[in-house]
């Protein structure tokens, strides 16, 4: 089941993030967060930007967010998003379903375009984005230094839903939490 993250959340994203931290470079982050810091993280996204989880008897086996691009208002209608799968709950097409949903619920809230970061090789990653109809955008060159080396990243894009001329101010998510629309696409 796809459903809006809760604080009780925090551990079980807090497990599936670790490893990402201390063995791999899908995070350039190098320390971990710790339950704590990660639900503040979560308080503080969810204030404007979407947070998701797939759950299954009642255990969160992936989670998927957006979040602000850039800091400058001309950037608005651009979002970053993220996903983490659970180690053990790969290749079950969890992470296309959960991600769709995600970009399903940004065009909801009127942002435009989707950008997904891929630390490169990210052959995975890369397959899943293409996949869902994201295209390559730029590589940022030796921009990241873990596990003992550099590291370029790869910029993949997608376009949400056209452009509008005039654009109308982005939907806080807090104001979609309890809308019909939100709920068919959680269901």
């Amino acid at each position: 089941m796809i459903r809006i993250v809760r604080d009780e959340d925090a551990a079980a994203i807090h497990a599936i993030y670790a490893p990402s931290i201390t063995d791999g470079v899908a995070t350039f982050e190098t320390e971990l967060p710790g339950v704590a810091a990660m639900g503040e993280r979560i308080r503080a996204r969810l204030q404007h930007y979407p947070w998701l989880v797939w759950e299954e008897a009642g255990e969160v086996l992936a989670y998927a967010y957006a979040g602000r691009f850039r800091e400058r208002a001309a950037y608005d209608w651009i979002a970053e998003t993220s996903i983490y799968v659970r180690d053990d709950a790969h290749r079950r097409g969890i992470a296309r379903r959960l991600y769709g949903t995600l970009l399903d619920v940004m065009c909801l809230q009127g942002i435009n375009q989707a950008v997904g970061v891929i630390t490169l090789p990210g052959t995975v990653s890369v397959t899943m984005h293409e996949a869902m109809g994201f295209s390559a955008a730029g590589v940022w060159r030796q921009c990241g230094y873990k596990l003992g080396q550099w590291w370029d990243v790869g910029v993949w894009q997608k376009e949400l839903q056209a452009p509008a001329a005039t654009p109308a101010p982005i939907i806080p998510f807090p104001q979609l939490r309890n809308s019909p629309k939100l709920r068919n696409l959680l269901s």
